[in-house]
């Protein structure tokens, strides 16, 4: 496969800025709703983190066993 020309990474760069530029609304509220939340769930947040994190370390030491 041939490495993206100049054009094709303006015009990704471009759509990537766009779909920034689309999202900002939802992204500021997002984060002014978060600031002002009084009862952070953290540990809904690690649990599965780790969970999911464990899983492929065990995944990684069956392939490699």
């Amino acid at each position: 496969m041939d490495p993206l020309a100049t054009w094709e990474k303006i015009l990704l760069g471009l759509l990537a800025a766009g779909v920034v530029v689309w999202f900002w609304p939802g992204l500021k509220a997002s984060l002014q709703q978060s600031r002002e939340a009084k009862d952070r769930d953290w540990k809904a947040a690690i649990i599965p983190l780790a969970v999911v994190i464990l899983f492929v370390v065990l995944l990684i030491a069956l392939v490699r066993g």
